[in-house]
């Protein structure tokens, strides 16, 4: 069992995966003892333990955050909102980008006052926790964080949290690499009408800008027939959208040696009753191939929306980042995709200044987006990350002119959004409805299959039902429209 530097102190470890490792039926014994501690200590007080989650990045954190929460509700804490003190306060951290990092230190800071109040823990989960330099920060500044653990042994939590409530100790224990799967955890759903569903965990690709490899592992997909039973269970219980989640799903079987694996289960879940609309993400350019191109138009269920990030319009940089394909290449993807599925909404992401970028590499970027009209897109400046190549190559631009590229990409990407959004103006949109909007709690909320978000005026509550809405008018990010007719 590795140590890094003087960290022993608090029973810091990094393990490698299979050393002690809790499986399913390991994790669902130490869920009882936390349930018996519980139990004891609600008839003593007539107290129930409570607990709240902060979710930082990604749908994938989310996906995870819904693990915890389903393993703490089956140890007895019942959860409680975010402005209100908790027993257990977790963390699930993002590190794909600076900011998400700031905010997560800036966020762990101010705990610091509740925790002593109300004699709260702190848990600390996530990417950031895979980085030995964030653990040392931890434990050496912010004594509130009672128990660490990384993203390849979230199964392992019941185990860390008996051992400190029972012994009081700081416990830090993260795994180097990943281990096997753990099917059948506790999930605990943020809604009842659809669903996140992991098909594959970890990245193969290492883009030289990227983090996720080092502290997700590398990919591991699971078993066709697991994922289906999961989906079935879902429409048993009244979910009627799925969104396959992965670092890259059209990687989805190459490590179980299955070919096109990923479009064949499109097709099996396309005879899921119950199941009205699938979406999926992340897909990277270099694997999404014809059999998955033409699952999508063939399979009904799967909705006209895809996210295909292309990070720059610059042959020069995308070697650079080693994203494996070209500008042309990604546009002639773009042709592909628009033949097969006419009116399919595109997004991506895009990062500005990566180290070494020119007026002339930006000028590329600028000319795809153009060309493409995504309608949306997930802008950032470059922010190096720890341990990655990019990290140590020189930045040759300043900061002001890498923030004017920025603004000038934004003000580009939002002129398209806006007038692909207006094109909705006086139609009729399916939506399915997530609940009162959350800017006008008067007004529903939901979205098209098109993945727009959609505010609209209704009698009643329709969360979960699918509503044909009359769009009166549309933003960049936005549709806003009145009730139609209902689906059921």
């Amino acid at each position: 069992m590795d140590k890094i530097g003087n960290l022993s102190d608090i029973n810091v470890s990094y393990r490698f995966a299979g050393q002690d490792p809790a499986g399913e039926a390991e994790s669902a014994d130490w869920m009882e003892q936390v349930r018996n501690l519980n139990a004891e200590y609600t008839l003593r007080t007539g107290k129930v333990k409570t607990y709240k989650l902060d979710v930082f990045g990604c749908q994938m954190n989310e996906r995870d955050a819904e693990t915890i929460a389903g393993m703490l509700t089956n140890m007895g804490y019942s959860q409680v909102s975010g402005d209100s003190p908790a027993d257990i306060i977790v963390l699930v951290t993002c590190c794909v980008r600076e900011n998400a990092e700031d905010k997560f230190y800036g966020h762990i800071g101010a705990l610091a006052r509740e925790c002593e109040k109300h004699d709260s823990i702190v848990v600390a989960a996530g990417c950031m926790m895979q980085e030995p330099h964030v653990v040392e920060r931890l434990k050496n500044s912010w004594p509130h964080v009672k128990i660490v653990f990384g993203t390849h042994n979230i199964h392992e939590f019941p185990r860390l949290l008996y051992k400190h409530l029972t012994t009081g100790e700081r416990i830090f224990d993260i795994w180097n690499r990943e281990g096997r799967i753990i099917e059948d955890m506790p999930i605990k759903r943020t809604y009842r009408h659809k669903a996140y569903v992991n098909i594959i965990y970890g990245c193969n690709n290492f883009c030289t800008y990227c983090i996720v490899p080092y502290v997700r592992g590398r990919e591991r997909s699971r078993r066709k027939e697991d994922v289906l039973e999961e989906i079935r269970a879902l429409a048993a219980d009244g979910c009627r959208e799925v969104t396959l989640l992965g670092q890259n799903v059209n990687s989805y079987g190459n490590d179980l040696g299955e070919k096109d694996l990923f479009a064949r289960l499109l097709y099996d879940i396309e005879e899921i009753d119950g199941i009205d609309r699938v979406r999926f993400t992340t897909s990277h350019p270099k694997d999404l191939s014809d059999s998955l191109i033409r699952a999508m138009k063939e399979c009904s269920k799967v909705c006209e929306q895809l996210h295909l990030p292309f990070q720059a319009g610059s042959n020069r940089i995308l070697r650079k980042m080693n994203r494996k394909y070209t500008r042309e290449q990604y546009l002639e993807l773009v042709d592909k995709i628009r033949d097969a599925v006419p009116d399919i909404a595109l997004s991506t992401d895009i990062i500005v200044g990566f180290p070494g970028e020119t007026e002339e590499d930006f000028e590329d970027t600028l000319d795809l987006v153009r060309r493409v009209r995504f309608e949306s897109a997930f802008t950032f400046i470059y922010s190096p990350r720890k341990g990655t190549p990019a990290e140590k190559w020189e930045q040759t631009e300043s900061p002001e002119a890498i923030s004017r590229r920025f603004r000038r990409l934004v003000e580009v990407q939002t002129g398209i959004a806006t007038e692909l959004a207006k094109r909705y103006e006086g139609k009729t949109v399916e939506v399915l409805v997530d609940g009162p909007s959350k800017t006008n709690p008067e007004m529903q909320s939901g979205r098209t299959r098109t993945g727009k978000l959609v505010n609209f005026s209704a009698d009643g509550d329709l969360t979960g039902r699918l509503v044909d809405v009359d769009i009166i008018r549309a933003g960049a990010f936005w549709l806003e429209g009145r009730e139609g007719k209902r689906h059921g």
